[in-house]
Order: structure tokens, then sequence, then C-alpha cells
């Protein structure tokens, strides 16, 4: 039988959890804020808990801290990408990125991905298992220790489909946010879905504070479904349906994500069309030069053709912007470190 996680357990589960050993409940306040805001690796780091407690919770509990693999900083030194260690051998990657608002980091959601995004290396290899809460966590926190700087914003948009990891998804972001950890505030953090609708909707019900980011990449369903599988579940038209449910119901602006690929979806026919769909609607459109990936066939779209695109956005009286590049000469695009280092591990 797999051993609880301390770190997976809100306040009120970790003081329930500790009252089975007769310990108070400052007990609980002390252990929280030792793993989410001191953000220690061990009980052994908890000095004000007695000894003898910190080994029945080494001995009886499981205690979630990644191993960091790599590290490479960029040139700018702008942008850090880290490869992490699972306790099951598996590994996953996140970002950090200094902008001049803070800090960012990009955390991945799952080992893998089976959601088969045609220019993504994320998906190559599929989907291996969900990251718990607090796997998802622990990338932040590792970040701020190695850097030895606040996180203000978070992004779960690296390796995997959070709407995907639904539950441990809306665990992490309610933990990651609660007063008794970082407290970062919610509408610091993006959570991206390829457009998994029902869930879109179930998150939208929560009435969170998060902004959600819908990666579109095309303007019409049979463009959409050549690069993106999830199409053939959930057509545009359903998909900007969830969108106006989730505003309605939340408030919060939605952001479109689109990889712009030379030759494919970037045409001024595309651009024209991505207005007719967006027409109305409070929303911000994130045009980004795709990411060259080793194993797939597809260019990004050259400058010139990038602000064409978003001239023709801004004509249709669309909010756009051309995301800044950070971290191409440390393969900071999502997946890419972790597929590098899967195949030097197989040839090894």
């Amino acid at each position: 039988m797999d051993r609880i996680d301390l770190k997976c357990l809100t306040a009120l589960e970790l003081s329930d959890e500790l009252a089975t050993l007769g310990e108070p409940k400052f007990r609980a306040k002390q252990i929280y804020e030792w793993m989410h805001q001191k953000l220690v690796v061990s009980p052994d780091e908890m000095t004000n808990v007695s000894k003898n407690l910190r080994e029945k919770l080494k001995e009886n509990y499981a205690f979630t801290a990644l191993e960091q693999v790599a590290k490479l900083v960029s040139k700018d030194g702008e942008t850090e990408k880290y490869l992490f260690r699972l306790s099951d051998d598996n590994v996953i990657e996140s970002v950090l990125m200094r902008y001049h608002h803070g800090n960012s980091v990009c955390i991945s959601s799952q080992v893998g991905c089976r959601m088969g995004c045609s220019f993504c290396a994320s998906t190559i290899g599929g989907l291996v298992r969900n990251l718990s809460a607090a796997e998802m966590l622990e990338q932040v926190y590792s970040i701020q220790r190695s850097s030895g700087e606040r996180v203000s914003n978070v992004v779960v948009m690296g390796t995997g489909e959070p709407l995907d990891n639904f539950d441990q998804l809306v665990k992490f972001v309610r933990m990651l946010t609660d007063e008794q950890g970082l407290h970062i505030s919610q509408r610091n953090v993006t959570v991206s879905t390829c457009g998994l609708v029902p869930k879109m909707r179930e998150l939208a019900d929560l009435d969170l504070a998060i902004t959600p980011a819908l990666s579109l990449h095309a303007p019409n369903d049979e463009l959409r479904k050549k690069i993106m599988p999830v199409a053939n579940a959930y057509s545009i038209e359903e998909l900007m349906s969830a969108c106006d449910y989730y505003y309605e119901k939340t408030g919060r602006r939605m952001t479109f994500e689109y990889s712009l690929m030379e030759g494919v979806n970037d045409s001024v026919e595309c651009a024209r069309e991505l207005c007719r769909i967006l027409k109305g609607k409070n929303c911000h459109v994130n045009l980004i030069p795709v990411n060259p990936v080793k194993e797939r066939d597809y260019r990004r779209t050259v400058v010139t053709n990038v602000l064409r695109f978003q001239k023709e956005l801004e004509k249709g009286n669309i909010n756009a912007t051309i995301r800044k590049e950070m971290g191409t000469d440390i393969d900071a695009a999502c997946g890419q470190l972790r597929r590098t280092y899967m195949q030097a591990k197989e040839q090894s």
C-alpha cells in the first residue's frame, strides 16, 4: 500500500492526519509552514518539531522532493530550464522566466502527454502518468530554492494536458494560492488546455480566479483536426461555447494560444477566419512562432508574416501580442529537454 504523501495534504487534511498520531493542531500548522513556506526537502529540517515526531513522519509517510538532474541557463540569463527526477525515476521539466514584472515558472502537469498535438515534443512517447499536486508544487518550490528568488506567476503549460489531470490540478491551485503556503494570487496562475470541453465547464463552475488559456492553433475544424487530435472530439463551435460559459461564470478573460507554422496556419485568410470566430469576445490572442522540434517537420513562420498575421487580427479588433522568445538556445520549448534526456538514456 502506497504511503500518504505529506506534501499532498491540505492544511485541514494534515491536521486530521496528525490527529490520528495524537498530535495537537498547532503541530500541523508548524509542519505545513515548513513544507509550503520554508520549502524544506525533509522532515529532518523541521527544527521546532520533536525528533520523535520527525522520525514518525519519515517512517510512515512519503515526502515529495524532486532531484535536479539538469539546469540550463540561457545566454541572457533570463531563462532557466530544469529537468527533475521523480521518486519512480521518471523525469519532468520546468522553466523559470524572468520578466520585469516578476519571475514566472512554467510547470508540467503530467509525465508525457496523450493529446497527440502534431507540432509538440511533449506528446512524443505518449502519456506515462499524472503528476500529484505535491509534484506540481515541488517544481515551483525547487526552482525558488535553486534561484533564491520569489516566484510571482505560475503557468501550467509545460508537458501534459492539465485538465486531463483535473483533481490534482485543482488541488495544486488551491494549495499554491493558500495563505498558509506561498500565497501566490490566483490571478497570477494561468492554466492552459487544448480544449477538453466538459472539464473547461467543470473548471468554470469552481469559480477560481485563475487565468484560462486555450491552445487553439487553427481557425477552423478541418485544419485543427490535422494538427490536434482533440479536435475530433470537440468542435470549434463547442470550444467557443465553453469559453463563453467560462467568462460568464468567472469574468476571467480567455487567452487564445496560436502557434504559427509556416504554410500551415499563418495565412491572411486564417487570420481573418480567426477574427470571425473571436468577434465580440473579451479575449486576447498570444501569437507564438512555433518552436522547432527535431522529430517534427513544421517550420516557424518568418517574422514578417507573424507581423502580418498580428496586423490582420488588430484590423478585426482582436487584441493580439507576439510572445517574447525566451530560452530558444537551451531548448526551452515544452518537452524538448526531457526528450533529449530520454534519447541519451536509451542510447547509453
